[in-house]
C-alpha cells in the first residue's frame, strides 16, 4: 500500500473509530519491562505562585508554545472483544511494518485512539492515559504539525499505572528534528475559577485547543475509580474534553502542565462535551513517575478497608475519641497484613509509624508510600481504649484488589413477618440453612437485612439486603429480636455502628445515623 494510501486509511481509521471511546476503564496492571536506554529526565515543578493578568495573547501563546509538544496516539491489539477504550475494529488490518497472522489468519486488529505529551525531549518519554495503551502490541505517535504523508514515529510501553490512570511510552525512533517537551505546574495550587487550555486530538481532530475554568478540585466518583474502593481525585473542569483528548496535557495560564485529561461525563447518545471533563492531577502522577520508568509501581498495602467519611464531632463521645482525628477500618482482610497485626473491624486508626493520621485520605497516603516488607507501629482507639499494634506493609497487588471488590451475593430465603428496624430496613432471623448459603462462620448468630427503603438510613450508609447483623455498637447480635433492641436504644440523630457479614467479603463495618 502506498504512504499516501496508507496515511489516508490511518486518517479514516482514527475518524471513524473515535466516536466509541468511554470513561476511565479498570484494566490490569500488567507493566512491560523497560528495555531502552536513556533515563528519564523529570520535568521541574514551579510552584510560584500564579500571578499577573489576563490579555488578548495569554492562550494564543500557551497554545503556540505547547502544541509542539502534543502528540496524538494509535494502539494496535489483537484482542477480539473491544472494550470502552478500543475505538474500532477492522477484520484483516495490520498496523505498517507488521503483517503479522495468528492461527493461520489474518488477524483483526483493534485500533485504540487518544493524545499524550513530551516530558523529555532528549529521550523521547511521553506521558498518556493507561487506558489508551492498555494491551497494545504497537503503538504509532504523530508529532504537532507532521507530515500527514509520512509515517508516524513508533513507541514502546515503559511502565502502566492502573491505580493513577496513567503510563508511560517511549519512541523507539526519534525524528531528525528536534522535539519539545512540556514543563510541571503545581496542581495543589489550583482552586474552582481558574483558568485552564486543553489539548488533544478529539474525533482525530489533531491538536485541539479548548479553554475552559477548574469546577472543581480533588473530586471523587465511584465510577471514576480504576480499581473499586480506591478513590482517585481528580480536576474537574468544564474545558471542553471529548473522546480522543485521553491522556493529553491539562495547562495552567503559565503553560505547564497540571493534569492528565482522562474522562468525560456523557449522555450515552452523541457522547459528547457536557462541559464536565476530569484530569489526573500531575502531582500524583510525578511522584511515581521514577517507578513508571523502571516498569512497575509498587505500593504498600495493610489489607483492611477504610470509611471514606470524617469522624463527626458529634461522635466523639460514642467513638471514645477527643478529636475528629482517625480513620475508621471498615473492613479486614483475612490473613492480610492488618489481620496479623491484630487489627479488627470498626477500630479507629490514630497514628501511623509516628504520625498523625487526620482522616481516611492521609492514613491511605502513609501506607501506599511506605515501602513493602517495612515494619510499623500503628496505634489505634478499639472499644474507647488506645492499643498499640505493629503492621508488616505488603505489596499491592492489583489484580487482588479487583477480585476482592466484587464479593457474591446471596440473596436470603424468603421468611415471614419481617421486623422493621426504625433504619429503614427490615431483618429476619439467620437460619441454618441460610448462614450456610451466607458462608457465615459458625458459632456466629445474627439477623439477616431483607429488604430496605432506599431512602433509609441503612441504604444511605451502604448495607443491602442479604448482609448479616452482627454486631450493633459494639453489642454481638445473635438473633432478630435482638437486633430490634438495640437499634431501638439508639437516639435520633446518633450513630449505629453494624458489622455485618457480606458474601465471600467477610466482615464490614458500616455507621448508620439513626434518622
Amino acid at each position: 500500500m502506498s504512504n499516501r494510501r496508507t496515511s489516508v486509511f490511518y486518517g479514516i481509521l482514527i475518524a471513524f473509530a473515535s466516536v466509541a471511546m468511554g470513561m476511565v476503564l479498570a484494566s490490569r496492571l500488567d507493566l512491560v519491562p523497560r528495555s531502552f536506554a536513556g533515563s528519564l529526565n523529570v520535568p521541574a515543578t514551579n510552584s510560584a505562585p500564579l500571578t499577573g493578568a489576563i490579555d488578548a495573547g495569554t492562550f494564543r501563546n500557551i497554545a503556540k508554545d505547547k502544541n509542539p509538544a502534543v502528540v496524538s496516539i494509535v494502539a494496535f491489539s489483537t484482542r477480539r472483544q473491544p472494550d470502552m477504550a478500543e475505538l474500532f475494529q477492522f477484520p484483516g488490518l495490520t498496523p505498517r511494518g507488521q503483517g503479522r497472522q495468528r492461527g493461520g489468519g489474518q488477524p483483526n486488529w483493534v485500533a485504540a485512539g487518544g493524545s499524550g505529551f513530551i516530558i523529555d525531549k532528549a529521550n523521547g518519554y511521553i506521558l498518556t492515559n493507561n487506558h489508551v495503551v492498555d494491551g497494545a502490541d504497537d503503538l504509532e505517535v504523530r508529532l504537532f504539525d507532521s507530515d500527514p504523508l509520512a509515517d508516524p514515529l513508533k513507541a514502546k510501553v515503559v511502565g502502566r499505572d492502573v491505580l493513577t490512570d496513567s503510563a508511560l511510552i517511549k519512541l523507539t525512533n526519534l525524528p531528525k528534528t528536534p522535539l519539545t517537551e512540556i514543563s510541571f505546574g503545581d496542581s495543589s495550587q489550583l482552586q474552582p475559577g481558574d483558568w485552564v487550555m486543553a489539548i488533544g486530538s478529539p474525533f482525530s481532530y489533531s491538536n485541539t485547543v479548548t479553554v475552559g475554568v477548574v469546577s472543581a478540585v480533588a473530586r471523587v466518583r465511584g465510577e471514576l475509580n480504576p480499581v473499586p474502593g480506591r478513590d482517585l481525585e481528580m480536576i474537574q473542569t468544564d474545558a471542553a474534553i471529548n473522546h480522543g483528548n485521553s491522556g493529553g496535557p491539562l495547562f495552567n495560564l503559565r503553560g505547564e502542565v497540571v493534569g492528565i485529561n482522562t474522562a468525560i461525563i456523557s449522555n450515552g447518545e452523541s457522547g459528547g462535551n457536557m462541559g464536565i471533563g476530569f484530569a489526573v492531577p500531575i502531582n500524583t502522577v510525578k511522584e511515581i513517575l521514577k517507578q513508571l520508568e523502571t516498569g512497575k509501581v509498587k505500593r504498600g498495602r495493610i489489607g483492611v478497608s477504610i470509611q471514606n467519611a470524617r469522624i463527626d464531632p458529634a461522635d466523639l463521645k460514642d467513638l471514645g475519641l477527643t478529636s475528629t482525628n482517625g480513620a475508621v477500618i471498615g473492613l479486614v482482610n483475612a490473613g492480610g497484613p492488618g489481620d496479623k497485626a491484630g487489627m479488627k473491624v470498626a477500630d479507629i486508626v490514630t497514628e501511623f509509624n509516628g504520625k498523625t493520621v487526620t482522616d481516611s485520605k492521609s492514613l491511605i497516603d502513609m501506607v501506599v508510600h511506605t515501602s513493602p516488607g517495612t515494619t510499623v507501629p500503628v496505634k489505634v482507639v478499639r472499644d474507647g481504649k488506645a492499643l498499640s499494634l505493629n503492621v508488616t506493609i505488603e505489596e499491592l497487588n492489583v489484580d487482588d484488589e479487583l477480585r476482592q471488590s466484587q464479593p457474591t451475593r446471596v440473596e436470603p430465603d424468603a421468611k415471614p413477618e419481617p421486623k422493621e428496624t426504625g433504619f429503614g430496613m427490615t431483618i429476619e432471623p439467620l437460619t441454618p440453612q441460610l448462614a450456610r448459603r451466607l458462608q457465615v462462620p459458625s458459632g456466629r448468630g445474627g439477623a439477616v437485612v431483607s429488604d430496605m427503603d432506599p431512602r433509609g438510613a441503612a441504604a444511605q450508609g451502604g448495607l443491602s439486603p442479604g448482609d448479616v447483623i452482627l454486631s450493633i455498637n459494639g453489642h454481638a447480635i445473635s438473633s432478630a429480636d435482638e437486633a430490634i433492641k438495640v437499634l431501638d436504644q439508639v437516639a435520633t440523630g446518633r450513630i449505629a455502628r453494624v458489622i455485618v457479614w457480606r458474601g465471600n467479603t467477610g466482615e464490614q463495618l458500616f455507621t448508620l445515623r439513626k434518622k
